[in-house]
């Protein structure tokens, strides 16, 4: 019995990573009638997830009901949960499940910075990662998130701080650098947009915003540049987007020439 509700959660997660939500609340259902006493925490953290990704507020308010002596106990529930609150705009319910917690882990400081910026409260995304004794890569790269939403001088030195602050094991990791690249391009750095653009993963959503900056900073030749440079990453797949902007750098360089 103990084999088969363990299964239940392997089975959940199937469905909700096949985004078979309402098939995964079901099947939920269906072992909780029998016993909700023998249903593992696994399983109860899928629940969340699947009313979560549901949008089914009052189903995920049930679970939390339910079983609101085990979710206390479990910090990895208690992420989802506030995960949950987050995505309906329950920012006071988030932060009082978080405040009262004793064991705040790296997993629930992500879901108050992910949940923070759901609801575009960017500066207290950026204040709770300071309370992080050990951050991870996801609290790294939502901090950077955080910062480029905002995009004023003073979160362009947070990023730059947190860049020559980096743990050694994240100095080459291509999310946080990526995340960084957008950071700079959104706080108008082109210096050190250009520095770290070797150093991420090049798509064309990179080096078209890449591209965007060159012509509003009226560099349109460096945008000409880098497509030479794009065409040559030939694993890239060109986009309208980039024409867009190849034709207005080479509109703007024409328009020039003839003045």
């Amino acid at each position: 019995m103990i084999r088969s509700y363990y299964n239940l959660s392997i089975e959940m997660k199937k469905l909700n990573d096949k985004k078979e939500f309402e098939k995964a609340i079901d099947l939920f259902s269906k072992y909780e009638e029998k016993s909700n006493e023998t249903i593992c925490d696994l399983s109860v953290n899928q629940v969340l997830k699947s009313f979560t990704n549901r949008k089914d507020f009052q189903g995920g308010l049930n679970i939390h009901q339910r079983y609101l002596s085990r979710i206390e106990e479990n910090s990895f529930i208690l992420a989802s949960l506030i995960h949950f609150y987050m995505e309906f705009g329950n920012v006071n319910v988030a932060e009082e499940l978080f405040t009262k917690s004793k064991n705040k882990t790296v997993g629930m400081y992500g879901a108050m910075m992910k949940g923070y910026i759901k609801n575009s409260l960017f500066n207290k995304a950026i204040e709770i990662f300071f309370k992080i004794e050990n951050p991870d890569e996801i609290n790294y790269v939502l901090l950077l998130n955080a910062c480029s939403r905002i995009g004023t001088e003073e979160t362009l030195n947070i990023v730059k701080k947190i860049l020559l602050n980096l743990p050694n094991s994240y100095q080459n990791n291509k999310n946080i650098l990526t995340t960084a690249f957008d950071a700079f391009i959104k706080c108008n750095d082109l210096s050190n947009a250009e520095k770290i653009f070797p150093k991420i993963k090049r798509t064309v959503i990179s080096y078209g915003n890449l591209m965007k900056f060159y012509n509003k900073n009226n560099q349109e030749e460096k945008t000409l540049t880098l497509y030479k440079q794009m065409i040559i990453d030939n694993n890239i797949q060109l986009d309208p987007i980039i024409y867009v902007h190849l034709i207005n750098a080479a509109a703007h360089i024409g328009i020039l020439s003839r003045r």
